[in-house]
């Protein structure tokens, strides 16, 4: 693909580009230079899109959110009305992700331990993401009628970034398996709520 592309598909490539080797190869370990020669694009094309690699940083961990946001948006669709049944979905669609060969964690995880600064706008992105899981799963938690569903939230969210950095220790396709028995296994332990009082007579 040439220069003469117009600015959208050469935006788009070189944030294809940039995703692919922040992926496979860490965000500070690919430069700037790199990313210009695998895109094939002239250095000032890709700061006309992207006014520092911070920016392009915190474009790909949005495109990366948007994506997987886009995934839970289906299989909750799909199970509208089942709160188990949408949990024990997500679960199987996430320990698939994580049981891929080339698979090397999230994203937002793997970027955030990269910066530490609070303030970077990746961890900006990360965090944003994190809280989103964490509201989501309570949303879950609630449908399923727990005695505590804030901390059940919780407890799913550690376990499911922990499934996200623990691919290398889980054997073939175990993920979806081990997530699903963990998952039983917290939600049983938050319980039922106690029931309502009836109203005075």
């Amino acid at each position: 693909m040439s220069e003469q592309s117009g600015p959208v598909e050469v935006r788009d490539r070189i944030l294809e580009t940039a995703s692919d080797l922040f992926y496979r190869q860490g965000v500070r370990a690919v430069g700037v230079d790199l990313i210009i020669a695998a895109a094939g694009v002239a250095k000032t094309s890709l700061y006309r899109h992207f006014r520092t690699k911070d920016d392009l940083i915190a474009a790909f961990l949005t495109r990366e959110d948007e994506d997987f946001w886009a995934v839970w948006d289906r299989v909750a669709a799909a199970h509208a009305g089942n709160a188990a049944a949408e949990l024990e979905a997500h679960l199987a669609w996430i320990g698939e992700r994580v049981g891929r060969p080339r698979y090397r964690g999230c994203p937002q995880l793997n970027v955030a331990a990269e910066f530490p600064d609070e303030g970077h706008p990746a961890r900006v992105v990360a965090r944003a993401h994190k809280l989103e899981l964490r509201r989501r799963l309570r949303g879950i938690a609630e449908r399923l009628a727990v005695a505590d569903p804030d901390g059940l939230a919780a407890q799913l969210s550690v376990m499911v970034n922990g499934a996200f950095v623990s691919a290398q220790v889980l054997a073939g396709d175990d993920a979806p398996a081990v997530l699903t028995r963990m998952a039983h296994a917290l939600v049983s332990a938050c319980g039922s709520p106690p029931p309502r009082p009836s109203p005075a007579p």
